[in-house]
């Protein structure tokens, strides 16, 4: 999942959004360094994109981009999966998605000086954008995809996973509604005093 899912799949908890948000940038004994609820946050990462990646219905969507992308699908559709989650007035948070983002820029405000200056760079960016609260704007799923783009060592110069978006639309949606649910059920189950 992305990053507007990882941080709604944090329990409202700040330092469990913290660890979530910033666990792709963790290796090895760097998780020691953290206070062990940020340290269950990223367990908790690793735990949602492990369970996504082996879900049938995620199998299935990613190949909606593979043709364009490759091995770089499952990013594509992560993306995609944030859109239709930012559009969805049932698991909108109740005090809707922009005083939601905030609270979840401030938490990750708190914890600055001990994250990788990597993951802060990249959160400048994050915040002034407010990527959080706009994955539900065509524009910004369109700027995600070129960032990752530009990101990916082996694309071709030929691939346009935002037409696939776009063409694919409607089987996105459906897709993320059959697998979304399944995972916030799977969540349920991981305490977030472990």
């Amino acid at each position: 999942m992305n990053f507007l899912a990882h941080a709604y799949l944090s329990f409202g908890d700040d330092e469990f959004i913290v660890g979530n948000l910033v666990a792709d940038m963790i290796r090895g004994k760097q998780m020691d360094a953290f206070p062990e609820r940020i340290q269950a946050g990223i367990r908790l990462h690793r735990q949602i994109d492990a369970y996504t990646d082996s879900h049938p219905e995620v199998k299935r969507a990613k190949q909606i981009f593979t043709s364009s992308v490759g091995r770089y699908d499952n990013s594509f559709l992560d993306v995609s999966y944030d859109h239709f989650l930012a559009l969805s007035a049932e698991l909108e948070p109740q005090e809707g998605w922009e005083v939601y983002a905030g609270k979840c820029y401030q938490a990750i405000e708190r914890y600055g000086e001990t994250l990788p200056p990597k993951f802060c760079s990249m959160f400048m960016y994050m915040k002034s954008e407010d990527w959080l609260s706009n994955y539900g704007h065509l524009w910004m799923i369109e700027r995600s995809f070129e960032r990752l783009a530009r990101r990916a060592k082996y694309l071709p110069d030929a691939a346009n996973p935002f037409n696939d978006f776009q063409t694919h639309y409607e089987e996105l949606e459906e897709s993320f509604s059959r697998f979304f649910p399944d995972l916030m059920s799977f969540v349920k189950g991981y305490a977030p005093n472990t």
